[in-house]
């Protein structure tokens, strides 16, 4: 299979039509479309060291959830953090192609996997774009013993969240930026909204709203999709060797 073909039946399976406008995802980087697609390396983001990974082992093309490109290139530069790793890939032959609002959106995507790791049942959309769930934990649990049930879910070393009194049953989830929707989330009937990161408003207003809120952070309310995705690209190739690799850019001290 090649590189082209591999993106067109991703592309197929998560559809480009359920991406936001904002978004840039798809093919980003292509320096051979007709190229044997043999090792596909998966990740969150095309970070440096996920390339000279893919580099030094030989994959043919690496497949994340965050867009390697999002803004506009005026120019391609080795002394810009992007635009090296575009040189780098392009000199490398290796390919990136990124499935990112849409793999929110998509059934069985970055919130479905997050709600059947927590053993949400019921899991309906809850907001308008069609990107988060909600659903309903089969008993109630304190806000200390969800947060502990995330933590050994996605790996996160820690949570930030605004405790509203209630006890977490029905769950509101929305991977990365949560974007101010825990009034989304309470219109849903949620007692807690489970996101990556909020703005620091959000935490009391939430609270005074009546609804727990919990950011695990970005990259572990995300990250959790890659097994999904491998799993994909190995139905769709099976004869593709598939890894997954960590991309997390930070470190808890």
């Amino acid at each position: 299979m090649t590189v082209q073909e591999l993106y067109e039946k991703l592309d197929a399976a998560i559809p480009r039509a359920l991406s936001c406008d904002w978004d840039n995802d798809g093919l980003l980087v292509c320096p051979q479309s007709n190229k044997e697609a043999k090792r596909v390396l998966v990740a969150l983001d095309a970070s440096m060291t996920v390339i000279e990974k893919a580099e030094k082992e030989g994959y043919d093309v690496i497949v994340t959830h965050h867009p390697l490109i999002f803004h506009p290139l005026a120019a391609l530069s080795d002394t810009d953090p992007i635009g090296a790793r575009v040189l780098r890939l392009a000199r490398a032959g290796i390919a990136v192609m990124s499935f990112h609002t849409r793999l929110d959106a998509v059934e069985g995507g970055v919130n479905d996997t997050m709600a059947k790791q927590l053993g949400l049942h019921d899991v309906s959309p809850f907001c308008g774009d069609g990107m988060g769930r909600v659903g309903t934990l089969p008993a109630p649990l304190s806000l200390s013993a969800f947060a502990d049930l995330f933590k050994s879910v996605t790996g996160a070393p820690a949570v930030t969240a605004a405790d509203a009194g209630k006890a977490v049953h029905r769950v509101a989830l929305l991977g990365g930026a949560g974007a101010d929707t825990y009034t989304d989330a309470l219109r849903a009937g949620a007692d807690t909204l489970l996101t990556g990161e909020e703005r620091h408003n959000c935490y009391a207003e939430a609270q005074e709203c009546g609804i727990n809120l919990i950011c695990g952070g970005h990259y572990y309310t995300e990250n959790i999709v890659c097994q999904t995705l491998a799993s994909l690209v190995n139905r769709i190739a099976p004869d593709t060797a598939v890894t997954v690799a960590d991309s997390c850019p930070c470190v808890t001290l």
